[in-house]
């Protein structure tokens, strides 16, 4: 009887390929041929799920939106608010070796979706997906403030999400600055959202 194949667990196979050779080789040495060698499948078989090199970029960028997504899903946030915020923006950075390979990725395909139509429409809708959750979270958590407090979550979201990149990039070039950069993360949270005013 022929064995079965799992048509999106291969296209997640050869997608994690392409995520391991972009952030170890960058984006220029992604091929059909350097794909199917580091998924240990031949350049045919690789072409029954991606026919060219864009599509394989595309899937993958996915492939590491969804991953990004799931980490910060993971994290507790019933905890207080700024604890919560804190573990979600950790959730994010490049603080181990396979979070470390994924940022490398990531930071190859921004630089790709500068110039690439279809890979900047992914990048943008992820974003706006992270940024609409983390929104709810503040709504949830009660935080936002003066005449309009949805707007206020919008902007503290994209001030969060600002922050986690800039530190993102800095951890990827100067991993040995993490102390200082994780202290860094603690003054900015502050600044945003400062402890509560103890009563008299």
């Amino acid at each position: 009887m022929p064995r079965t194949v799992d048509r999106a667990e291969q296209r997640r196979q050869i997608g994690a390929a392409v995520l391991r050779l972009a952030s170890e080789q960058g984006l220029d040495e992604v091929s059909v041929r350097t794909v199917a060698a580091a998924s240990g499948r031949s350049p045919g078989a690789v072409q029954k799920y991606f026919r060219t090199k864009d599509e394989m970029l595309s899937f993958a960028a996915e492939l590491a939106g969804e991953r990004f997504e799931e980490r910060m899903a993971a994290v507790d946030t019933a905890r207080p608010p700024r604890e919560a915020l804190r573990a979600l923006v950790l959730a994010t950075l490049p603080v181990d070796a396979e979070r470390r390979a994924e940022a490398a990725a990531q930071l190859a395909f921004a630089l790709r979706a500068a110039h690439h139509t279809e890979l900047g429409a992914i990048r943008r809708r992820v974003d706006q997906e992270v940024r609409e959750a983390l929104g709810a979270w503040l709504a949830s958590a009660g935080i936002g403030r003066g005449a309009d407090p949805a707007a206020d979550r919008l902007a503290l979201a994209d001030a969060v999400i600002a922050l986690s990149d800039g530190l993102a990039l800095r951890l990827l070039y100067a991993p040995d600055d993490r102390e200082a950069l994780l202290c860094a993360l603690d003054r900015a949270l502050d600044a945003l959202i400062p402890p509560p005013v103890p009563h008299s």
